[in-house]
């Protein structure tokens, strides 16, 4: 891949990423990056979602001669970056099933015109008869892989087409390749090595940690009610992502909130395509939007604002969570993930793994994400730390950076819960192991209700012997068994538990076992619906944040585009601290690029004076 050398000063890495991007400097590695791509090298980029891996190579694809391939595997995914690009006054475009006939026609023509920099395709369309022989009349000069773990079995949203991508090697073998993703753990980096040809020199892993996100992890006690007091309490008129198990789950979610007076919309694979992509435009154009879906919706999104991504089931793995998660506060402002989690996560990801058709050794993987998952849940230490332990990176403590997850801004009581442990588990074992967590909970507590005293269980030595603990003490008692693999569930029944091996050293006395003491949220109360200002702005900040983001609304609604293809938030809110008063100052503030400044500047400006400046204040 080369440059044309009289230009070479002027066109730049740095200079394209402070003229086109408005940013002023390299992030880490991006640099060593591109300049390894414009070098004509391969590289496989890990790096935390909202870390920069798109300008790794939209940089490389503006100073490099001929067309830059993208291969994405969302068609939302595509348009979303697309229309980003072109906003900045880079020359892009997607081809995709979605697309019409003559659509599809002018991206050919200006392909063939050379007017082309970026071409967007999923890997489908790339492996398509005569395509990539199509390709060399285009002179491709880099091919860039997105979401790379779909490359490999181990990765959470493996694609059998990614693995045949090998082929692009084979076709252009003097044509670097970048393949980023957000997400691989050691596994699936391996798979992703072998199958596109790599070594490990090729690797450049930045930290997965993501330390403007604040981890909160909360028993399940009403999930609705709870996830609608954090709603309130700390998000009001901000924008979310609700994550739930099941399409019923998200339907009756979303109503139920906007019976609550949450502007919320649900999003599943079963509703109309129609009625999806609405629901889904409106949360990319409008503030405040909260979207209640299924895992599928995401992945194809890039908008940088949302600040909180909620779930009220336990996701499948660290890997999902991740992620997932990952989707809140890309634009590196604070913003919160927070999960609700019981009982029936336990039951359901050990459902899942049963049901599941995967050979030995992937249920073994499973199993381990699942173990990895529930210890997440239920552990006393960092949030952060444990997730980043799961990508191999050493684990941290949270609260030197000050946005500290939940345990490390109220470390949990914890207390020796051996002896509760082990009447548990001598309850769960005198009444047969046959029995539901709720039923053995009775007989500890000495409840004795008609299935109790049918079965003649209030005769047992273990009834009552559980009365110092109320019903949700027990509750977490057993789900923290369960983390620790000390009890199993009998899927094939009615989803009774059992004692496992594991547990024999605690019920003889030889194992300790630790108990983190559950705070139980209540009901929110509707009179404790507030607005939170924005961290890091005093009042009269965020009245011209507001302001600010109103114009950026009315300029985005014009143009039918998303708010934050005009500008990120964090770009609105340096303009709220500084306050430009000339297209030079404004020309200072990261994420004005010069097009942008030609197109909004002056209105934005406009917007800043009116306001008054600092000295009238």
């Amino acid at each position: 891949m080369s440059t044309s050398g009289g230009n070479q000063v002027q066109s730049s890495a740095l200079k394209v990423l402070q003229d086109v991007f408005g940013f002023e400097q390299f992030r880490v590695d991006q640099e060593l990056i591109i300049e390894r791509i414009l070098a004509g090298r391969d590289a496989l980029v890990l790096m935390p979602t909202g870390g920069g891996k798109s300008l790794c190579y939209q940089i490389p694809a503006l100073l490099g001669q001929g067309i830059t391939v993208v291969i994405s595997p969302l068609i939302a995914l595509m348009e979303d970056q697309v229309e980003a690009l072109k906003q900045a006054g880079v020359a892009a475009a997607a081809l995709n099933s979605s697309m019409a006939t003559q659509q599809r026609r002018e991206v050919w023509d200006r392909l063939r015109s050379g007017e082309l920099k970026l071409l967007y395709v999923a890997p489908e369309r790339l492996l398509l008869d005569g395509f990539l022989d199509e390709l060399y009349n285009f002179n491709p000069c880099l091919f860039a892989i997105d979401e790379a773990h779909c490359i490999s079995q181990w990765g959470h949203d493996f694609r059998p087409e990614y693995q045949r991508l090998g082929i692009v090697r084979k076709r252009f073998p003097d044509v670097p390749i970048i393949a980023l993703t957000a997400t691989a753990d050691s596994p699936t980096r391996k798979d992703i090595i072998k199958g596109l040809g790599f070594t490990d020199d090729d690797l450049f892993i930045s930290s997965f940690d993501r330390p403007n996100i604040r981890y909160r992890v909360v028993a399940k006690d009403q999930p609705r009610r709870q996830l609608l007091a954090m709603i309130r309490e700390r998000h009001g008129g901000e924008a979310g992502i609700v994550y739930c198990s099941s399409r019923k789950k998200v339907d009756d979610t979303a109503e139920w909130l906007r019976g609550e007076g949450v502007r919320a919309v649900p999003y599943h694979a079963g509703m109309a395509a129609q009625q999806r992509s609405l629901n889904q435009q409106l949360f990319l154009r409008e503030e405040g939007i909260v979207v209640v879906a299924t895992v599928a919706f995401g992945m194809g999104i890039d908008k940088p604002n949302v600040r909180f991504v909620a779930h009220l089931d336990m996701p499948a793995s660290p890997q999902h969570y991740s992620q997932e998660s990952g989707r809140a506060g890309r634009d590196g402002l604070p913003a919160e993930a927070w999960l609700c989690y019981g009982w029936s996560d336990v039951v359901l990801a050990q459902r899942r793994l049963a049901e599941s058709d995967l050979d030995p050794t992937q249920r073994r993987i499973s199993h381990h994400q699942i173990d990895a998952m529930l210890a997440y849940c239920e552990s006393s230490g960092c949030r952060r730390g444990i997730l980043l332990r799961f990508f191999g990176e050493s684990e941290i403590d949270c609260t030197a950076d000050g946005n500290q997850c939940d345990n490390c801004e109220k470390s949990p009581e914890v207390m020796d819960g051996t002896v509760l442990a082990q009447k548990a588990l001598s309850a769960v074992v005198k009444t047969g192991q046959r029995f539901g967590k709720g039923h053995v909970i009775d007989v500890l507590r000495g409840v004795a209700n008609q299935k109790v005293t049918r079965f003649g269980h209030d005769r047992l030595s273990v009834y009552g012997i559980g009365e110092e603990l109320e019903g949700p003490g027990w509750h977490s008692i057993f789900r923290q068994l369960a983390s620790r693999g000390m009890i199993q569930i009998d899927l094939e029944g009615h989803g009774g538990i059992a004692a496992t091996e594991a547990s024999r050293e605690l019920l003889r006395g030889e194992q300790q076992f630790e108990f983190r003491k559950d705070a139980i949220t209540r009901k929110a109360s509707k009179s404790r619906k507030r607005k939170k200002k924005l961290e890091g702005l005093d009042a009269v900040q965020s009245s011209l944040f507001e302001q600010l983001r109103q114009h950026r609304l009315e300029i985005s609604r014009q143009l039918e585009v998303p708010p934050y293809t005009i500008f990120h938030d964090s770009t609105l809110v340096e303009m709220s601290q500084l306050r430009p008063q000339t297209n030079g100052q404004m020309s200072s503030i990261s994420g004005v690029g010069q097009k942008k400044l030609e197109k909004w500047g002056a209105g934005f400006l406009e917007v800043i004076r009116s306001h008054g400046s600092p000295s009238d204040r």
